[in-house]
């Protein structure tokens, strides 16, 4: 799969001095992404970062910046974000000792990415942060109130006490 939002950086050209870099999508990128994470619309994506290589290890401190439009879960309403991310990734070549079939993880392992060919790729890694960073559920701020007029019940009269609720209200 070629990802939609690539920045290749070769081990060879970073040495061993930190190097500042900023990525940006381009509006092609965005509208891929958009497709791939299910989103109405990514209309900015952004990172910043600070990239270190160590052997053949490469770590990349920053932030990601995104202004995103996902899908109401209730109203399917666009529900508009700006997201702000700091990350801490490091790049460990495929087929290091990280790679066994089944490894139970430690926390500090979960930002690890595994590269191949001698290139990392900060796109795909912010493209990956972004989908992490997401609303699981977003809400339309007057979701509720819609679905109410469009006959919907909510859990308060559904649930258990509900039928306890309309006894009462008899006597």
């Amino acid at each position: 799969m070629t990802p939609e939002f690539s920045r290749p950086f070769r081990l060879d050209e970073l040495g061993s001095v930190q190097r500042a870099v900023t990525i940006e999508a381009n509006a092609a990128e965005r509208a891929a992404l958009a497709g791939r994470f299910g989103l109405l619309a990514i209309d900015r994506l952004t990172a910043d970062a600070q990239l270190t290589r160590e052997g053949d290890i490469v770590r990349a401190d920053g932030t990601l910046a995104a202004e995103v439009v996902q899908a109401c879960v209730a109203s399917g309403e666009p529900v508009p974000a700006a997201i702000t991310e700091g990350f801490n990734l490091r790049f460990l070549p495929a087929g290091s000792e990280h790679d066994a079939e089944e490894v139970e993880l430690e926390e500090s392992e979960l930002d690890e990415v595994h590269y191949e060919g001698g290139t990392v790729d900060l796109g795909e890694a912010a493209a990956q942060t972004l989908a992490l960073a997401l609303a699981p559920f977003p809400r339309a701020p007057n979701a509720d109130e819609k679905l109410r007029d469009a006959g919907v019940i909510g859990e308060e009269d559904a649930g258990p006490f509900a039928a306890l609720k309309a006894l009462k209200d008899k006597l």
